[in-house]
């Protein structure tokens, strides 16, 4: 079979109508129930003060001459401002491109000024490296949140009456809404150019009756996930669509993240492998009463089968467990567990979402490949984006003249249709010719009980080509020794995918705010000590 289409029924996908209209389609329901919480100081705004705020911010906006298709950025961590301002923008046209609040003056100023971005607004701590970003980008007509010096006040858009609001906006399904940055499969970052119509569609796949829950307005749901990442960006959308309410976390501390799950009595927590190695493995969280706990979803990163059981085990009363597979690229869904089946697929990213299809392909020849045969993911439907913005050899080197988006992800299907993702491309390893997966060396090394966190990546052998080499977080004070764990690694897996170039203990894995790991951060950093030997 060449194309593989999902097994569930396709769902009728709204046209012409813009991301925010959309969210906020059943607002009237809610009304004066809290939609968005600041987890740390209470302050809150309730569904009717998001529509009605961030049409104030839409009408002050147009009223200086923002206008549909100006770019504004958003360099901030999360914030209940943080999506009064997105909704308020994408409501008038507006594109917004999010940034990594961790990012440096020259990483801001470089997406700045590749996204042509007009506006910037931010925090006051942040305010210094946004305002000399401004200075290196002709483009940029202010910079604003709170008092900071050289900032306007971001008050003064709430202040607005909403007058200015344009009336006779027209929002076609072309329109791009929002501009992440994305390295794609190679090279460096890109703008991600995602529509009005990819954002909406993603929500209507996600929210159909067999990969979703009925909503429970009312509930709260956890808003740690960076809103800056397609990830935490959708879940806004989707939870805001139904009523949730959002417990938003500036970033993640263990005290305040348990503290804000057991006193918001969070429902629903969208998390990715690290957080859930965290709620497994650190014993600070049986301290706390997360009882409430009914739904989780993961993704970002392959949960595993192995953290997949500890998960549950911890969590006997969670009802729904889902893991996801998706890319900036497709906005992001591709694949989610499905609600609907009776049991749990250890250890896969779930179905292909409705109104998509997927071919898996040989690396070398591009032909598809049958059933339990791991290759290349690639994925077409209304989710997938309208290209890399000014780079259209990047973007045709992506996706495919039938429309399909090539992920450079690694992966197989099932009869049944489930999906499993085995690694990146660009990272596996090569040891005498056979493939061997970081993903599938790390889940073994994470059931191990002294085993806090691990990352896997192969080092250069003249004679072999690659070996796989770990680095391993210890638990706590656990005593053990590289021998042990190569040993143990060694008697659960086939002789090509043995620990042959050793274990490094090490304090801490490096990974992006996302929950993926920075395996070339670590290659570079182990090729240089082979150097250096």
């Amino acid at each position: 079979m060449s194309v593989i289409k999902s097994r569930f029924p396709d769902v009728d996908i709204p046209s012409n109508i813009s991301l925010a209209d959309f969210v906020f389609e059943h607002f009237d329901k809610y009304g004066d129930s809290e939609a968005l919480v600041d987890a740390a100081s209470g302050r809150s705004y309730t569904f009717a003060q998001v529509r009605g705020l961030s049409r104030r911010i839409g009408s002050a906006l147009t009223r200086k001459g923002f206008k549909k298709g100006d770019v504004f950025a958003i360099y901030s961590p999360n914030l209940p401002e943080y999506l009064l301002t997105f909704y308020g923008v994408v409501s008038i046209g507006g594109i917004v491109t999010t940034t990594n609040p961790l990012y440096t003056t020259d990483e801001l100023a470089k997406q700045l000024e590749h996204a042509g971005a007009s506006y910037v607004v931010t925090v006051p701590p942040f305010a210094p490296k946004a305002l000399k970003a401004k200075d290196k980008v002709d483009k940029i007509k202010d910079v604003r949140f709170g008092e900071a010096e050289g900032c306007k006040p971001f008050a003064s858009l709430l202040q607005d009456d909403g007058g200015a609001f344009p009336q006779d906006l027209v929002i076609n399904d072309d329109d791009v809404a929002v501009l992440p940055y994305s390295s794609g499969t190679t090279g460096l970052p890109k703008g991600v150019q995602l529509m009005h119509k990819n954002l909406v569609s993603v929500v209507m796949q996600t929210l159909s009756p067999n990969f979703s829950q009925e909503g429970k307005p009312g509930k709260t749901v956890l808003g740690l996930l960076p809103m800056y990442h397609i990830f935490g960006m959708v879940g806004g959308a989707v939870y805001l669509r139904q009523g949730y309410k959002i417990a938003i976390m500036m970033k993640f501390e263990p005290g305040i993240f348990l503290k804000t799950l057991q006193d918001y009595k969070v429902y629903h927590a969208d998390l990715v492998p690290p957080l859930v190695i965290f709620l497994c493995k650190n014993p600070v969280v049986d301290k706390f009463d997360l009882s409430a706990l009914h739904d989780v979803s993961v993704g970002a990163a392959p949960l595993g089968a192995e953290l997949t059981g500890a998960l549950l085990k911890k969590f006997p009363n969670l009802v729904t467990l889902q893991q996801g597979y998706g890319l900036t690229e497709t906005s992001p869904s591709v694949t989610i567990t499905p609600v609907t089946d009776k049991e749990l697929v250890h250890g896969s990213a779930g179905c292909v979402v409705p109104n998509t299809e997927i071919k898996i392909v040989d690396t070398q020849t591009g032909e598809p490949l049958p059933a339990n045969s791991n290759g290349e993911l690639l994925v077409r439907g209304p989710q997938v984006m309208k290209g890399y913005l000014n780079n259209p050899e990047a973007t045709a080197a992506t996706i495919d003249k039938e429309g399909f988006l090539h992920t450079g992800d690694l992966a197989y299907y099932r009869e049944d249709g489930y999906i499993f993702i085995v690694d990146r491309l660009k990272e596996l390893i090569k040891y005498k010719g056979n493939q061997v997966a970081p993903a599938e060396l790390e889940a073994l090394l994470l059931t191990h009980p002294s085993v806090a966190d691990a990352a896997v990546i192969g080092i250069p052998d003249e004679e072999a080509g690659e070996l796989p080499k770990a680095f391993v977080v210890k638990k706590g004070d656990a005593e053990i020794t590289e021998e042990e764990l190569t040993k143990f690694v060694a008697e659960k897996v086939a002789p090509t995918k043995k620990l042959r170039g050793g274990v490094e203990f090490v304090s801490s894995i490096p990974k992006n705010p996302s929950g993926k790991i920075l395996r070339r951060q670590l290659k570079e950093q182990a090729i240089k000590k082979l150097q250096e030997k």
